[in-house]
């Protein structure tokens, strides 16, 4: 029959210092005697006392021959006191990670492949580590944390921290199998150009020579699937000097959305600060810079002069925009999402002509 035996551990335990102030009042001696007797120095004397510097054997004999208490009474105060804190630290610690997790669409990240499903708290902290490319929680936090003053640049921070931090990371990795060309202005908006006469074909096909396209002028393109409460339908930023990257996340699942998008991205890496993460997506007021991508994107898809014959001529009919579309070299449902946009057709009205978009699961 197996033995069992009980142990004595309380949630409770003193610094060994406070044994030796006791005994320091009892003798009348102060802490600067006790280090003169001792030979030891009154800044580590002070620093045991207050329990910041841990009881040596050396000390503790020391201690036995002035105080009169047992080098290994004290020692075993020490070890107890030691031992007790790093049961504490060591539960704070897992509260920690286990509340970090828990934070992160964990089963998201597994389903997508992004890692195996961890067995433990501690080793899906160690997963999530590993596939954001940083050494500690703290790490973590200086690099994707709501601290991080680059995302706040944009009026859309609605989305939630840790889904949006998983969703960009989702993106770099996606932008970093892509094989990307040395970055051009010039190369960039000749691609542009180009990307913009894809857009009335299937996107099936479209897409793909948009990312050649924009890898062609030095700038990654990725679309990633949505994570549940990241509100954005895009972002951009620079991952490196010389390394843009466009994120898109589809969200709205039509490709007037997703073309403008792409453009807007675009306009931030053309007009905008090579420090900021710019997030697109916000259902709430829009900041100068928004609004200036805004205007670039919409100006782009159609120019001004074009538009404003267009809008004077104001027949918004089935037949018309499919005209004016195909005069312009640009997918119909665009035009009917600009319309929509300045409430010149109802958001019910020639839906139809817009694309709507499903993810494949692969």
């Amino acid at each position: 029959m197996a033995k069992t035996s009980n142990q004595y551990r309380p949630d409770y335990t003193v610094p060994t210092g406070w044994v030796i102030e006791e005994r320091l009042a009892a003798q009348g001696l102060s802490h600067a005697e006790l280090a003169r007797r001792c030979g030891r120095s009154p800044k580590l004397i002070s620093e045991i006392i207050a329990g910041k510097a841990p009881v040596e054997p050396k000390t503790a004999l020391q201690l036995e021959r002035v105080l009169g208490i047992d080098a290994s009474v004290l020692l075993g105060i020490e070890s107890h006191y030691q031992l007790h804190q790093a049961r504490e630290s060591e539960s704070k610690d897992a509260a920690a990670i286990e509340a970090w997790v828990k934070s992160f669409p964990v089963q998201e990240l597994v389903k997508r492949g992004a890692f195996e499903k961890p067995k433990s708290p501690s080793a899906t902290a160690s997963a999530l580590l590993s596939f954001f490319g940083v050494g500690s929680i703290e790490a973590w936090q200086a690099k994707y944390g709501a601290a991080n003053v680059a995302y706040r640049h944009s009026p859309s921070f609605e989305s939630d921290e840790f889904a949006l931090a998983t969703w960009l990371r989702l993106t770099e990795t996606k932008a970093a199998s892509q094989t990307v060309a040395d970055y051009s202005e010039s190369n960039f908006k000749q691609a542009l150009h180009k990307v913009r006469e894809l857009t009335g074909d299937p996107i099936e096909s479209s897409l793909p020579k948009a990312i050649s396209l924009f890898n062609g002028a030095g700038v990654a393109l990725a679309l990633v699937k949505p994570l549940p409460k990241v509100r954005l339908s895009g972002a951009a930023w620079w991952l490196a000097p010389g390394k843009p990257l466009v994120a898109l996340s589809a969200r709205h699942k039509t490709d007037d959305h997703l073309w403008f998008s792409l453009f807007h991205e675009a306009a931030h890496i053309l007009l905008h600060s090579k420090k900021s993460v710019f997030l697109d997506g916000t259902n709430g007021e829009v900041d100068g810079v928004e609004a200036e991508a805004n205007q670039w994107a919409t100006d782009f898809l159609v120019p001004k002069a074009a538009w404003g014959h267009f809008a004077r001529i104001g027949d918004y009919s089935e037949g018309n925009i499919r005209m004016f579309a195909e005069d312009q070299g640009i997918a119909p449902g665009i035009l009917v999402g600009r319309l929509q946009h300045e409430k010149r057709l109802q958001w019910n009205k020639l839906n139809g002509l817009k694309v709507k978009l499903k993810w494949v699961e692969k």
